[in-house]
């Protein structure tokens, strides 16, 4: 059985693809994004599952993606922002090295601006944000190996995350 080398968790705006890619660049490893596999499945944006099936057919969709890449990918992979809202998601994840990127609401609207894309986000994304950030802080708590603040540049957070999956191994 192939496992990922580490899975990233994070709220919208972390940088889980961004930091994702570079982190397996440095590794020599191959990036997935759950987000791209639940595209292709799917044969359309997220954004359009949302309005044309509705949150819980998306859910269901990134459960299966996420358990079919934990099982079969052996690189770096990063889960969307609502992957941990799942129990059985939550109970895979603590077979596997998990880093959470935090990163606080200011820095979050930042990236996100308007929620262009993010159908979670596109009533209010500042009271959304801050209610998902809340509601999801515990979960990622809960199955990361490793919390790294997201707030730095791309290369400031990889290097972070290599240093801890290092203490990790010791």
């Amino acid at each position: 059985m192939t496992r990922p080398l580490c899975v990233l968790v994070g709220p919208p705006g972390a940088g889980k693809t961004t930091i994702g890619r570079a982190l397996a660049e440095a590794a020599g490893v191959a990036f997935r994004d759950t987000d791209a596999d639940i595209e292709a499945l799917a044969g359309k944006p997220i954004p359009e599952i949302f309005v044309d099936s509705g949150e819980e057919h998306f859910r269901a969709l990134e459960r299966e993606a996420v358990a079919s890449a934990l099982a079969s990918h052996g690189g770096v992979l990063a889960l969307g922002g609502g992957a941990v809202l799942a129990d059985s998601t939550r109970k895979l994840l603590m077979d596997h090295v998990v880093v959470y990127l935090e990163l606080d609401l200011p820095a979050a609207l930042s990236r996100v601006g308007l929620g262009g894309g993010r159908p979670l986000l596109i009533a209010n994304p500042r009271a959304t944000l801050r209610h998902l950030l809340d509601q999801r802080r515990p979960l990622y708590e809960e199955v990361a190996d490793v919390i790294v603040p997201a707030g730095g540049t791309p290369a400031e957070v990889v290097a972070m995350i290599r240093e801890a999956m290092r203490e990790l191994a010791t």
